[in-house]
C-alpha cells in the first residue's frame, strides 16, 4: 500500500520547514535588493528566486535522496564529508547565521525605540569607551540568546511550535504589511543601482547566496525527512516523496513571501535615501504606512522569524556537536553556541554581513554542485570519480575567488582564474564543475572504475 502524509500533516510539515528556512535573512535580502534594483526589481528576483528557493528545495530532495549530507558528501572522500559538514554548521550556526538573527532583531525591536526616544546612538557610555548602541545591542542579546537557550533545551517541542503556531502567525503580520503597500503605495519603482544595470538576474542570483537556506538544506533535509518518518511514513521510496513534497510546499510560500517583501522595498529605495540594509528599509515602510503601529507589527514579524530560526539552528547544531563529540552534552553544547553567538553578534549586522558575503562565495558553489550530482545518481554511479573531480575543479576557483574579495590575492593563481567565463559575476566555478566531472569520466573509464 502506498504511505503518504495527510493533508494536513503535509501542511504541518512544509510550515515547519519554511520556519526553519526562514529567518533573518530571508527578511532582509528581498526588500534591500527591491530597493536597490528599482524598475530591474523582477529581472533581479528571477536570480534570487533560483538561489533562494530552487536549490534549497532542491537541496531537501537531494539529502533525502542520498540518506543525509554525511552520505552525500562522502561520495567525494570520508574526510571532505566530515570537513565540509563541519564549515557548514559553523557558518549556518555559531560563525554567522546564528549572530544574525540577534542583530537583526536587534535593528528591528530596539533601535527604531531608541531612535524615536532621541537617544544619541554613537555617542559614548562614560567610563565604558562603548557607544550607546554597541551597549544596547550587548544587552538585548544577553536577553535574546538567554530566551533562545531556553526553548532549544527541549528540541522534542519544537516541530508543533513552529508549524502550527508561529509560522502563521509570521504569514498574516506580513501580509498585513504587504496590503498595507497595496492599499497606500509609496510611489514608482525607483531607478537601478549601477550593481543591477548590467546584469539583473545574476546579481539577483548572488544575493540569493546570502539567506543560506541553500546550504541549511543540506542539513534540513534530513531532519524533515525524521518528522515524516515519526508520522508514520516508514517506506523508503515514500519518505523521500513526501520530503519533496514538503519541500515544494515550502518552496511555494519562500517565493511568495519574497515577492511581496521585494515589492514592498522597490518603491521605497528613493525615498528611503541611503539606507544601508534591508532591516531599516522595511522600518522605513512600516513606519510611513503605519506609525508607531507599523513598527510594532515589523518588531514582532522579525522577532517570530528570527527566534525561531535561533532556537532551531541552535538546536540542530547542538546535536551534530553532541554526535561527533559525545563527552560534551547537548545542553552545554547549546549553551556554547549561543556564548559565541553573543559576542560575535556584538559587532553589528553590518560587519556580520560584510564577513558572509566571502564565506558564502566559498561554500555555495560546492554545495550547488554536490546537489546536482545527487540528481545524476546513473552517471555518478558509473563514473565515480565525478564526485570528487567535480568538487576539486569547483572547490579550488570558490575558495579562490572568496580570498580575492577578501583582499587576499595567490599570485599567478587570482589572475589566471580571471579569465574563466563569468568569473567576475561570481560565477567563474561553473566551467571548472563541468570540466571536473568530464575529468572524472575519463579518470574513471581510464583506470577502469567503472560499474555496469
Amino acid at each position: 500500500m502506498r504511505q503518504k502524509l495527510s493533508k494536513q500533516n503535509l501542511l504541518l510539515v512544509g510550515f515547519t520547514l519554511f520556519s526553519m528556512f526562514f529567518g533573518a535573512g530571508n527578511l532582509i535580502f528581498p526588500p534591500f535588493l527591491g530597493a536597490r534594483a528599482g524598475v530591474l526589481t523582477w529581472k533581479a528576483m528571477s536570480g534570487f528566486l533560483l538561489s533562494a528557493v530552487g536549490l534549497p528545495v532542491l537541496g531537501v530532495a537531494a539529502v533525502a535522496l542520498s540518506g543525509g549530507i554525511g552520505k552525500l558528501a562522502g561520495r567525494v572522500h570520508p574526510g571532505f564529508a566530515f570537513l565540509f559538514t563541519l564549515l557548514i554548521y559553523l557558518s549556518i550556526g555559531p560563525c554567522l547565521a546564528i549572530p544574525r538573527t540577534s542583530s537583526t532583531s536587534f535593528e528591528m525591536t530596539v533601535f527604531p525605540v531608541l531612535e524615536q526616544m532621541g537617544v544619541s546612538l554613537n555617542s559614548t557610555v562614560s567610563g565604558t569607551g562603548f557607544t550607546v548602541q554597541t551597549m544596547a545591542q550587548f544587552g538585548y542579546s544577553v536577553v535574546f540568546f538567554a530566551a533562545a537557550m531556553a526553548v532549544a533545551f527541549r528540541p522534542d517541542k519544537l516541530t508543533d511550535r513552529l508549524g502550527k503556531i508561529l509560522c502563521p502567525t509570521l504569514l498574516v503580520l506580513i501580509s498585513v504589511i504587504f496590503i498595507g503597500c497595496l492599499v497606500w503605495p509609496m510611489g514608482h519603482y525607483g531607478a537601478p543601482g549601477a550593481v543591477y544595470k548590467s546584469g539583473p538576474a545574476v546579481t539577483g542570483f548572488l544575493e540569493g547566496y546570502q539567506t543560506m537556506d541553500t546550504i541549511a538544506a543540506l542539513n534540513f533535509g534530513i531532519i524533515i525527512a525524521i518528522n515524516i518518518q515519526a508520522k508514520g511514513v516508514d517506506q523508503e521510496g515514500a519518505i523521500v516523496r513526501e520530503t519533496i513534497r514538503a519541500g515544494i510546499i515550502a518552496g511555494i510560500l519562500l517565493a511568495l513571501i519574497y515577492a511581496a517583501l521585494a515589492h514592498i522595498g522597490a518603491p521605497a529605495g528613493a525615498a528611503a535615501g541611503s539606507m544601508d540594509n534591508g532591516a531599516r528599509i522595511l522600518t522605513f515602510v512600516a513606519g510611513n504606512l503605519f506609525g508607531n503601529a507599523g513598527m510594532m507589527i515589523l518588531g514582532l514579524i522579525f522577532l517570530i522569524a528570527c527566534f525561531n530560526t535561533c532556537v532551531g539552528l541552535l538546536s540542530c547544531c547542538s546535536q551534530y556537536f553532541n554526535s561527533i563529540i559525545p563527552v560534551i552534552g547537548y545542553r552545554v553544547w547549546v549553551f556554547l553556541f549561543a556564548l559565541i553567538s553573543l559576542i560575535i553578534s556584538s559587532a553589528g549586522l553590518n560587519k556580520i554581513l560584510a564577513v558572509s558575503v566571502p564565506v558564502l562565495n566559498a561554500i555555495y558553489p560546492i554545495a550547488i554542485v554536490l546537489i546536482v550530482l545527487a540528481f545524476l545518481g546513473p552517471l555518478t554511479r558509473r563514473w565515480p570519480a565525478m564526485y570528487s573531480a567535480a568538487i576539486l575543479f569547483t572547490g579550488a576557483v570558490s575558495v579562490v575567488y572568496a580570498l580575492e574579495q577578501s583582499k587576499f590575492v595567490i599570485p599567478f593563481l587570482t589572475q589566471a582564474t580571471t579569465f574563466l567565463p563569468g568569473y567576475g559575476a561570481g560565477l567563474g566555478w561553473i566551467v571548472p564543475a563541468f570540466a571536473g566531472m568530464a575529468a572524472g569520466i575519463i579518470y574513471s573509464s581510464v583506470m577502469g572504475d567503472q560499474e555496469e
